[in-house]
């Protein structure tokens, strides 16, 4: 056998040799007459062989994982309904901006880049906008794992499997900090796609990902793991997670939410992004690792939302400039910049200027793989570590926070009434509402996920005046208000800048 394999290889690289060879002869005799020939037969065979983790050699071959892998990933058709009369356009989030021109916004998402000003000029009556994506099949009961961005705001959710069957498609729950979601359909016969540790995979591995890019479905593309831990600021989030893993397999508009995979048909990540000066493929992709993805699924699927383990440092990348203006004696790790109050990692005995060089057995070198790997656990469990403070080499254990600084996961029931709107509230200032003509009200001075933000148009700066047509004169009659309401919401309320007012309703 190992004879065989041996000739197979000397026959590629001969094969090989006549190709070189024959660019060399044609580059030196340019005044020869040039004779085209079709080719029907080539010397070497058509596999290719490489060596596996234990130095044996196999077949280099994509075909048998293609067919396994295909079933198991879906076109997503996600379609957004608003009605104009009171529509406040909230524009594209600002991450994706620096990798598209404004028409690739059309040709990525299928939504149109817009300013985000109230526009009197639209015509009246609901507008349908259609965005399409990739989804990856994990599990018998018809669960499938996304991204955020493909399916936010949606109010309709389509699902075409590989055999052609179209579904409508129920969202579980969704995780912005690391642009996942989880949807779930209701199918038999499906063909879910085992979930590969991630950190296992390697630089210069061979993978493959499979999409829908274009709308063109069941596409695959092969390429290596270009890089891990990648963080490349596209979300911009307060509590975004960021550690992608990089390949120049090809992806492209419409590969977001489809699967990267390793050759043993293992999900290894979910394709989120490309960095690219045109919006199409440029060698540059960039998938969330399947580590994070089991994780968040996980949170969803027990909690209704995702439970995050934080340190309470603000921290940046250690580098050679950063060693030397801190006189530090390590260039590489993660230097704590700040600690936050009622942080986990300060009180434990962090102090700034420290650098941590490892988090229980794994050594962190940026600040993208110190984050994916405190993400990973929940309020409450413990980390070792290890840091180096000026050349002493020091342990710490350290259990983790939550956000509101407590050790236990807080279930979506749990949640006060503010955090699931997703909004942050002030009350309006006398001045203000002298100005606009009110008697007062709450201020919206920051929109983060939740209903609010899925369910309306509504922007930062909107004035809420009234709630079912009750009057609001400060957040905590807000609040209160909310606590009683067992069905829909009808908000009252005007912007500084717009005349007029808007209405916004959604159901609790």
């Amino acid at each position: 056998m190992m004879k065989r394999i041996a000739s197979y290889i000397i026959s590629g690289i001969i094969g090989g040799a006549i190709v070189t060879g024959s660019f060399f002869l044609l580059g030196f005799n340019e005044k020869q007459p040039i004779k085209i020939e079709h080719v029907s037969g080539t010397p070497a065979v058509s596999a290719v062989f490489t060596t596996d983790k234990n130095g044996d050699i196999v077949p280099l071959n994509f075909t048998d994982v293609a067919k396994e892998v295909m079933p198991s990933v879906v076109h997503i058709k996600s379609t957004q309904i608003r009605n104009v009369q009171n529509y406040q356009y909230r524009s594209i989030p600002d991450p994706f901006r620096h990798f598209f021109n404004d028409d690739i916004f059309e040709r990525f998402f299928g939504l149109p880049f817009e300013s985000p000003s109230p526009s009197p000029q639209r015509p009246r009556g609901p507008q349908t906008r259609v965005g399409t994506g990739s989804g990856v099949i994990i599990s018998e009961d018809g669960y499938i794992v996304t991204n955020n961005h493909v399916i936010d705001n949606a109010d309709d959710i389509e699902v075409t499997l590989h055999d052609n069957r179209v579904l409508k498609a129920k969202v579980i729950g969704a995780d912005p900090s690391t642009d996942i979601a989880l949807l779930q359909v209701r199918a038999g016969d499906l063909d879910p796609l085992p979930l590969a540790n991630s950190d296992e995979v390697e630089v210069g591995e061979w993978v493959l990902a499979v999409g829908n890019p274009f709308n063109l479905n069941s596409t695959v593309t092969a390429g290596i793991i270009s890089a891990k831990g990648r963080n490349i600021n596209i979300l911009h989030s307060q509590n975004a997670i960021e550690s992608f893993i990089q390949t120049d397999a090809a992806i492209n508009p419409g590969n977001s939410g489809g699967a990267l995979v390793n050759l043993r048909g293992g999900l290894v990540g979910i394709n989120t992004a490309i960095a690219s000066p045109t919006g199409a493929y440029a060698g540059y992709g960039f998938a969330v690792p399947a580590n994070i993805v089991s994780k968040v699924v996980d949170d969803l699927l027990k909690y209704g939302s995702v439970q995050r383990g934080y340190l309470g440092l603000m921290i940046r990348e250690v580098d050679g400039n950063l060693a030397r203006e801190k006189d530090l004696d390590v260039t590489s790790g993660v230097y704590v910049d700040s600690i936050s109050e009622n942080s986990a990692a300060g009180d434990a005995g962090v102090k700034e200027g420290d650098v941590i060089t490892q988090v229980d057995d794994t050594p962190v070198k940026s600040t993208g793989e110190l984050l994916e790997i405190i993400a990973r656990h929940h309020p409450g469990d413990k980390v070792k570590l290890k840091i180096n403070r000026f050349g002493e080499e020091l342990d710490f254990d350290v259990v983790l926070r939550n956000r509101e600084g407590e050790t236990k996961p807080l279930r979506k029931e749990e949640r006060d009434v503010l955090t699931i709107l997703g909004v942050e509230l002030e009350e309006a200032d006398k001045e203000t509402a002298r100005r606009i003509g009110i008697e007062g009200g709450v201020k919206i001075t920051r929109l983060k996920e939740g209903k609010l933000k899925r369910s309306t148009d509504v922007r930062e700066g909107f004035i809420i005046t009234k709630v079912n047509g009750n009057s609001v004169r400060s957040v905590e009659s807000f609040v209160n208000q909310l606590e009683k309401i067992k069905g829909g919401v009808f908000l009252e309320g005007v912007y500084e800048d717009y005349p007029g007012k808007y209405y916004y309703a959604f159901g609790m």
